[in-house]
């Protein structure tokens, strides 16, 4: 049994896009409410083929087309997912930081 059923079933589904490189960071811990095992708050960042040509609105509808069911408006588990897209061409090894959840702020 998986310790990690939301990331695995999130991973899973992001297959469909073929990527190169996929890293998907549960940050759920540095958010209001977290307790050990919490899955709710991601960053997934993605370098595929299927995004070449595609705007940063489109790559995000790709990508929510698939998750869709995982997310907590659909009764899933994902509150938040911060979505890196990239093409290989624009990968340079690295995504941004995420900023700081705003009870963490005070």
């Amino acid at each position: 049994m998986s310790t990690t059923p939301t990331a695995d079933a999130l991973h899973t589904e992001l297959q469909a896009l073929d990527p190169e490189y996929i890293e998907l960071l549960n940050e759920s811990m540095a958010h209001a409410g977290y307790f050990e095992g919490k899955e709710s708050h991601f960053k997934l960042t993605i370098v595929s083929n299927v995004f070449e040509g595609k705007r940063l609105v489109g790559r995000h509808q790709l990508i929510y087309g698939l998750v869709n069911p995982l997310l907590t408006s659909q009764g899933g588990h994902v509150h938040a997912l911060a979505i890196h897209a990239y093409t290989p061409t624009e990968w340079q090894g690295h995504s941004p930081d995420s900023p700081l959840c705003a009870g963490q702020n005070k």
